[in-house]
């Protein structure tokens, strides 16, 4: 029989848990944008401010927390989608920000992936990948194409694969701006007046 006082001691720990691991994965992702996927458990420990044991709790090894981290940033992209949508000024600025936001996510996501190509989890993470963020992306697109701030025969698959190549180069060449590129590409999108 499980007593009523057992179980409010139960839920904090669950709470405390969850930001745990929302904090860990947050480290983890600042750590592997840093330092590689392959930076010492420790750093990322460090970064979030907890034990080792911590990390090893929730994520017995570097594989899943990984996968956890990739998850974990592919959530957070699709999900700011509407917030940006909601809160910018424009369409268009939220569509400039949000894809700031996954430049952000494939510079991590490049060192993920490598991680895992030989995962069996590979396939199946591109596809969650896939199926959360191009909704998102068309999303922005059309809200930006019905303003008349943009051009309406972008698809959302071909302007994220266009941003991912611009982000290749980045990793072995200081000179690579990236980000400037894929603004330049953003722009470029923009309705003559």
């Amino acid at each position: 029989m499980v007593n009523d006082s057992d179980e409010p001691a139960t839920r904090p720990k669950r709470a405390d848990a969850r930001r745990n691991q929302q904090t860990l994965l947050d480290a983890a992702a600042e750590v592997f944008v840093a330092s590689g996927v392959e930076a010492p458990v420790r750093d990322i420990a460090a970064k979030a401010g907890v034990g080792v044991g911590t990390i090893y709790r929730h994520f017995p090894t570097r594989a899943e927390l990984v996968i956890a981290v990739y998850r974990h940033q592919v959530d957070a992209c699709a999900e700011a989608g509407p917030s940006l949508l909601a809160s910018s000024a424009t369409p268009y600025a939220a569509l400039g920000q949000w894809i700031d936001l996954f430049v952000d996510f494939l510079a991590t996501k490049h060192g993920l992936a490598a991680a895992l190509r030989s995962d069996a989890q590979f396939e199946t993470l591109h596809s969650y990948f896939i199926d959360r963020l191009v909704p998102v992306c068309t999303q922005l697109l059309d809200a930006a194409s019905q303003a008349g701030q943009i051009r309406s025969d972008v698809e959302a698959y071909e302007l994220m694969r266009g941003v991912g190549n611009l982000c290749i180069g980045a990793d072995n060449d200081r000179r690579y701006d990236a980000r400037r590129l894929v603004g330049l590409l953003i722009a470029g999108l923009r309705r003559p007046d």
